[in-house]
């Protein structure tokens, strides 16, 4: 079980130890192993685009265009069109499996249903446009990159390079001497953490569009609002939980004990050896008891664990009682209202109970993020899938309960799973 870690590197940006972590070397791994992905996608799109560059250039000049290069155009215009979904599968298939080097949340491919369904459903034509994509703008994102490093080295070896009969020409400064290098030298090793942090922000954009365009969850089962009733819990839902808070504590609770304490006054009274010892013993014990029970109602209200261990470490405890394995991934950078807080504990709480109930999971993930807009919890599990709240799950009790916190929850269970349960919860100040 993992707490409070970045689940991905746009998160592991955030956070100041980025340099010092793992994450620059796996941004690393992830664009060396994009080099030559992106190079033979290039080379393709080159070949493709070979005769709509001559068609455009022959336009520029005007000059006739070549019936014949106007056929071998329309030939391969159809031809990309025709195999571009089927070719992109293993390419699609690969990029996805690649995508765990900079993010660690599952990708949901899109279930196969034959060669027709590629041509069809939105699935294949996404993951042709993210081909298309990694053939012609990576390239050239990754080569001024490239621009940028050589640059930078040079700066820094300036003072070994200029010198003699060599000069050091910088588009309109012209370095003659090691002196005059030194401090474009300086500059350039000061760029150098700039550079780390590009190479990070290069590597997070690619990412999330892969994930944007690769996902196939938005379209094999689109995530789908639960039905909740707002207008008619957000007024009443807190009115409703103070309400009951203050009787049990300043009605139920004292009686309770009054109660208790006088079942042990008369337990003091009567002998050992009287009939009705027993029973008023037995009485005594299931007061204390009840007082205990009715002690956790009035704090589980507010579970004590958010107050001790804070969101991320309540949510972690959760997932240590959970009888399916579960990983927590915490990216709680800023901090989250009290309200929200046990909203989002409540939505866990139950999400694992359905997961170790009815899904037949082998494993499960909660992810905690909180972003400029507010708080986003999502559960998913590799379980069976097919939840629908309208046959009882309790994920319409649990909608209620996220729309009086004025938040929303949305559900992405196909038959065959996996099942992604995604709250997201406004945290106002």
């Amino acid at each position: 079980m993992t707490v409070d870690r970045p689940s991905h590197l746009a998160g592991a940006l955030r956070r100041r130890r980025y340099p010092l972590s793992a994450w620059p070397w796996r941004a690393l791994s992830y664009a060396l192993t994009t080099v030559p992905v992106a190079g033979v996608l290039a080379v393709a799109a080159g070949v493709l685009a070979g005769p709509l560059l001559l068609v455009v250039g022959a336009l520029r000049r005007d000059r006739p265009v070549d019936v014949a290069a106007l056929t071998v155009l329309a030939a391969v215009t159809v031809a990309g069109l025709g195999v571009a979904p089927l070719v992109s599968a293993p390419v699609a298939a690969f990029e996805r499996w690649r995508l765990g080097l900079v993010d660690d949340r599952p990708v949901v491919g899109p279930r196969w249903r034959g060669p027709a369904a590629r041509f069809t459903g939105g699935a294949g034509w996404r993951e042709v446009a993210y081909v298309a994509w990694l053939g012609t703008v990576v390239p050239l994102a990754y080569g001024t990159y490239a621009l940028l490093v050589l640059l930078d080295l040079v700066l820094v070896a300036g003072p070994w390079l200029a010198g003699g009969q060599e000069r050091i020409v910088l588009v309109r400064v012209t370095i003659d001497s090691p002196t005059e290098a030194v401090p474009w030298a300086v500059a350039g090793v000061l760029a150098a953490p700039a550079l780390l942090y590009l190479a990070g922000l290069l590597v997070a954009g690619q990412a999330a569009v892969a994930r944007w365009l690769l996902d196939a969850a938005p379209d094999g089962a689109a995530l789908r609002e639960v039905t909740r009733s707002r207008a008619r819990l957000v007024g009443a839902y807190e009115a409703e939980r103070r309400r009951i808070e203050r009787d049990v504590h300043d009605g139920a609770q004292p009686r309770l004990t009054a109660l208790t304490l006088q079942l042990g006054l008369a337990r003091l009274d009567v002998p050992e050896d009287s009939p009705a010892a027993g029973p008023l013993a037995v009485a005594h014990e299931q007061a204390k008891e009840l007082m205990v029970t009715l002690r956790g109602i009035v704090q589980g209200l507010r579970p004590p664990q958010l107050t001790e261990l804070g969101l991320a470490g309540a949510v972690g405890e959760l997932a240590a009682r959970s009888i399916v394995p579960v990983a927590v991934r915490a990216d709680l950078a800023r901090p989250v209202p009290e309200p929200v807080e046990t909203t989002a504990w409540y939505v866990v709480s139950e999400a694992l109970g359905n997961v170790a109930r009815h899904a037949g999971a082998t494993r499960a993930e909660v992810r905690l993020t909180r972003g400029d807009r507010g708080l986003v919890v999502e559960v998913e599990d590799d379980g069976r899938g097919g939840a629908d709240p309208d046959r009882g799950t309790g994920l319409t009790g649990l909608a209620d309960r996220v729309a009086a916190a004025d938040g929303r929850l949305l559900l992405a269970s196909p038959t065959g799973g996996p099942t992604l349960v995604r709250v997201e919860l406004p945290c106002r100040p």
